[in-house]
This record gives structure tokens, sequence and C-alpha cells, in this order.
């Protein structure tokens, strides 16, 4: 039996989470990212830019739900943030 890595919402959470954000019970994965986004700092940014990148070249499956609130949310946010540091 074959077992694919997956990064799910929780698995976002979770990564969120661990580096300090404060990810309400229940948040979806959009909703995570826009509290992410409203929070952003130098080192979080970087933090935050790492974990991407990180998930992005991995060999984890991303669930679609959360490829999509990264692009959509994080990923411009980040952005964003660069133009202005």
């Amino acid at each position: 039996m074959m077992h694919a890595d997956l990064i799910d919402q929780d698995d976002l959470l979770g990564h969120l989470r661990s580096r300090g954000f404060d990810i309400p019970a229940g948040a979806s994965a959009e909703q995570a990212c826009e509290v992410v986004v409203r929070g952003l700092t130098e080192p979080n940014a970087r933090a935050l830019k790492g974990m991407v990148e990180q998930m992005y070249t991995g060999s984890a499956t991303i669930l679609p739900a959360v490829r999509e609130a990264i692009d959509k949310r994080l990923l411009p946010a980040l952005a964003q943030y660069n133009k202005r540091a």
C-alpha cells in the first residue's frame, strides 16, 4: 500500500501556529492566511517565505484548497510586504 505525503488544512494551520501566529480553532486555510497577512512583520514574513518555499519544493502534495489559500492570500501579501520593506 502506498501512502502519499499530503499537506492539508490542518498541516497548514500547524505550520502557521508553530511560527507564532494565533490562528483560531476551526479556521479554514483561507481564513488562516488572512489572519497571517494582517500581522506581517519582517521576521515572520521571512519565516513564511521559507515555509512556503519548503512546501512548494518538497515532495508532499499540497491539497487544492491549501494551495489556493497560499496563492491568493499569502503570496500576494508577502510580495507586497517585500516591496515595502
